[in-house]
């Protein structure tokens, strides 16, 4: 039978733990399979947050939503994703509307430019807010309700997967565990942490193991960690989730 896979515990874990109508973050969006999954959960009345420093994994995510839309199939979270054109450059940089949701902000690799689309994008939350920036930056980017409301914040690190991809932009120690404590402070008490991690590829092994020290030196008061690893797979993904108290 086999035991869950890690992306699928991740997704049991928030799942046991978001409601209808709450705020959660997918801190990588990448091809928007954990963004969709959070829509469907927090339904129309909540809010989700996406965030990438690649404009090609916001689009991928917001085509992902439309595609669903356009096959009938996708009302995410009540509210239906319209189809339309791709955001262009500009528009990303000019916080467009794309298809019932939003590209917001500007960055480079691992860094936010901030200014006004940050404000921009804090000001007036939608359901759906993709946000072209770090995730290490991710408070800048929610409106002042949701910081300290957050129910779930979900990281698929590593690089953004598929044909065509640049597999040298990576997530990096530094801006991962910065954006672990950033999400830490956003969450609301009993709120959820998951971060899958993938040691097997270059660079992947030195921030699993930097997130996993983070997590063991997590003081008791602030939250609880636990680990969801195949032991005999040294080079297989796992997952860290973290429950703050």
């Amino acid at each position: 039978m086999g035991f869950l896979s890690v992306l699928g515990m991740a997704q049991r874990l928030v799942k046991e733990r978001v409601a209808p109508g709450g705020v959660v973050i997918d801190a990588t969006c990448g091809n928007g399979v954990d963004t969709q999954f959070l829509a469907e959960l927090v339904g129309p009345r909540g809010r989700v947050y996406a965030f990438d420093i690649q404009v090609d994994a916001l689009e991928r995510t917001r085509a992902r939503l439309a595609a669903l839309a356009d096959a009938g199939a996708s009302r995410i979270g009540g509210t239906t994703v319209q189809a339309g054109q791709a955001a262009t450059a500009a528009e990303t940089n000019n916080s467009a509307a794309v298809n019932g949701s939003r590209i917001d902000g500007s960055a480079g690799r691992d860094a936010v430019s901030g200014g006004n689309s940050a404000r921009q994008a804090a000001a007036a939350p939608g359901p759906l807010r993709l946000v072209h920036a770090s995730h290490a930056e991710m408070d800048k980017h929610l409106a002042a309700e949701d910081r300290g409301a957050v129910a779930a914040v979900m990281f698929n690190l590593g690089y953004l997967p598929g044909a065509n991809t640049d597999q040298a932009v990576i997530t990096e120690p530094a801006s991962t565990l910065a954006a672990l404590e950033n999400a830490l402070t956003l969450l609301r008490p009993g709120g959820l942490i998951t971060a899958v991690l993938y040691p097997g590829h270059p660079g992947g092994f030195e921030e699993a193991e930097a997130v996993a020290g983070w997590a063991s030196s997590l003081p008791q008061p602030t939250g609880q960690a636990m680990l969801y690893r195949m032991v005999q797979k040294a080079e297989a993904p796992y997952l860290i989730a973290i429950e703050k108290k």
